[in-house]
């Protein structure tokens, strides 16, 4: 069977369980999440960006990469979902590019996630050294480093995908990361294991290193000792959007294993794969604007300064 023909039997597959379950539906709390984090991130990016002094400083530099990173997968998967809600046939190309992207964006903003723990444990570490150690220039850098690094395998993959279907390209009812991965040769789907396991294994190592040491430093100074401390309430909101930017991850990585065992129904697979890309994935873009741009001081005070500065003219007027 050629693979033009297996990913046309896989899709139809898909839309059959698609509509057996009504899981079209969906589409629906995607949108609204999407559209609700996509009126707030614009906002706080120019909070960063008009304020000098904010655009200066590496913290505010890597939530505002975050939040880049995540309006671009929420447009990209926002579309995905529509075209599949409605069944419209799209390339094969345009489908892996845009999953390619998409792996690309939500990749890079938890690399970023994972360098704002290293941020924080430098500058508390070494406060003395801090800006010479993370200086503006070298911040950018790192950024760009990091979505060359995201963009790296997702789209070594679609070349391997392009070589191995080879041409023409036909039109696909369903768009899915999943689909596309699970035609990859066995040597080389090992090979996509090892390294989705141990990017994840080397950003959990680095997380708990910084955090440990953090707490270390910080243990004899009296931060802790309060229940409802900033450092624990800090700590708090650091984790629970680490766990939910790496969850969607490990259900991904969950998928693909259970794609490949013939004892797995096709509507659990279909199931798991739905809830995953139209909530969980979405909860810590929702929750990103909130948990790490609104408790920022600097960030809250430079939007009510904004929005006073919006309401005198038109006091005026």
């Amino acid at each position: 069977m050629t693979p033009s023909v297996l990913i046309s039997n896989l899709t139809q597959e898909w839309v059959e369980s698609l509509r057996k379950w009504h899981l079209e539906f969906f589409f629906i709390p995607t949108t609204v999440i999407t559209l609700a984090t996509l009126l707030a991130n614009p906002v706080l990016l120019a909070c960063i960006f008009l304020s000098r002094a904010l655009r200066q400083e590496t913290r505010y530099l890597l939530v505002a990469n975050t939040l880049t990173a995540d309006m671009l997968f929420l447009v990209l998967n926002l579309s995905i979902v529509i075209c599949n809600a409605v069944r419209a046939q799209i390339p094969w190309l345009l489908c892996e590019v845009i999953t390619a992207f998409s792996v690309t964006a939500s990749c890079c903003a938890i690399l970023t996630v994972t360098f704002m723990v290293v941020d924080t444990y430098a500058a508390v570490r070494w406060p003395l050294r801090y800006h010479d150690i993370l200086p503006r220039r070298r911040t950018l850098r790192i950024l760009v480093g990091l979505w060359v690094v995201a963009a790296i395998f997702p789209f070594t993959l679609v070349i391997m995908m392009e070589d191995l279907i080879g041409s023409p390209h036909g039109n696909v009812s369903v768009c899915l990361a999943i689909i596309s991965l699970g035609l990859i040769h066995v040597n080389d789907r090992v090979g996509m294991h090892i390294y989705f396991f141990v990017a994840a294994l080397i950003c959990t190592l680095l997380i708990l290193y910084c955090y440990i040491r953090l707490y270390m430093v910080t243990r004899t100074q009296g931060i802790w000792h309060s229940r409802f401390s900033r450092a624990r309430v800090t700590l708090l909101a650091h984790g629970l959007l680490l766990l939910l930017y790496f969850a969607p991850g490990f259900v991904f990585t969950m998928e693909l294993f259970l794609s490949h065992r013939k004892y797995i129904s096709q509507d659990v697979l279909v199931w798991v794969s739905t809830v995953n890309m139209c909530v969980f994935i979405l909860l810590p873009r929702a929750f990103a604007p909130y948990l790490y741009g609104l408790r920022y001081r600097e960030i809250s005070d430079t939007l009510m300064q904004l929005l006073q500065q919006h309401r005198k003219p038109s006091q005026v007027s």
